[in-house]
């Protein structure tokens, strides 16, 4: 008999103990959950400071992009004025060649250089001249300044170029200022 009352208060106990939680079982959830609280409150951290880096890059970029245009713009013309240099520098030639001997062809000379030098140049930055006379009239490269009757050109066809008009690759940037033909003077005959 005595044997049964031990058996049953072990039994009380195993039950109690089993009802009751474990003393370790609290404190690793605790431990685990404020653990990952602390991960991710790190990772967080980290990634606020991956974003501020991201955005400062991003400003530092858009910066020296906007720097950089602005240095392009400003300096796009440094080519087109390099080779306009040297045909200023040959006219100041022709003008001292023409001082030192008034009566030489050398003026004459030294301009036509300059003219076809400044001319390629043009040519050379997709500048053209827009050929005028002869053409059909065309009023988005021809500027009328009036019309007169022609017996060398047709009617609508532009008869004189008094001031040449220019192309700056396909876009005019100047138009031509043209005499056009009406046709053949009819009042002749």
């Amino acid at each position: 008999m005595s044997t049964e009352p031990e058996n049953q208060n072990e039994s009380q106990a195993t039950e109690a103990n089993a009802n009751q939680p474990s003393e370790s079982s609290p404190d690793s959830s605790a431990n685990s959950a404020e653990v990952t609280v602390e991960n991710l409150q790190a990772q967080l951290a980290d990634a606020e400071k991956r974003v501020l880096l991201a955005h400062a890059d991003l400003e530092n970029f858009r910066r020296r992009n906007r720097r950089e245009m602005q240095d392009q713009m400003r300096y796009a013309s440094l080519t087109l004025m390099t080779e306009v240099l040297e045909s200023v520098d040959n006219l100041q030639r022709a003008i001292e060649s023409y001082e030192m001997e008034p009566n030489g062809d050398g003026l004459v000379e030294g301009v036509k250089l300059v003219s076809q030098q400044i001319a390629a140049c043009l040519e050379n930055h997709g500048c053209k001249k827009i050929d005028a006379v002869g053409q059909p009239f065309d009023p988005n490269l021809h500027q009328a300044i009036q019309m007169q009757p022609s017996s060398e050109h047709a009617a609508n066809h532009v008869a004189a170029d008094l001031r040449p008009g220019f192309q700056l690759h396909e876009r005019v940037i100047r138009p031509s200022q043209v005499f056009v033909s009406t046709g053949p003077d009819s009042t002749k005959n």
